[in-house]
């Protein structure tokens, strides 16, 4: 079953649409990205992520950061993280839960 996330990245004003569709024997993850950020939309699709093995490699064999490392150049921005929540909900490895930074 597939599943979207709404990233809103914060001061930036930007928003970001995940759909993560998982393929039929549930092994890899099809990224389709909305947003109106110049940067996370000139790649709009991230292709065969294999469900088990991004959720737990270190940052730099990541899938989903090294689409980042080559499309986004703000290393603060919250939408790699926020794909790889919605990877890991697509192939039932995480609860859906929100996730924030507040300041105080």
């Amino acid at each position: 079953m597939s599943e979207t996330a709404i990233i809103n990245a914060g001061v930036c004003g930007k928003t970001t649409r995940v759909t993560a569709i998982p393929s039929d024997d549930m092994m890899t993850i099809t990224v389709r990205i909305e947003s109106d950020c110049p940067m996370v939309s000139k790649s709009p699709v991230i292709e065969n992520i294999s469900c088990y093995e991004e959720v737990g490699k270190p940052f730099g064999e990541s899938a989903v950061y090294r689409w980042a490392e080559e499309n986004i150049r703000h290393t603060a921005c919250p939408v790699p993280c926020g794909i790889v929540k919605c990877v890991e909900a697509a192939a039932g490895l995480a609860l859906k839960k929100p996730v924030t930074i507040e300041w105080e």
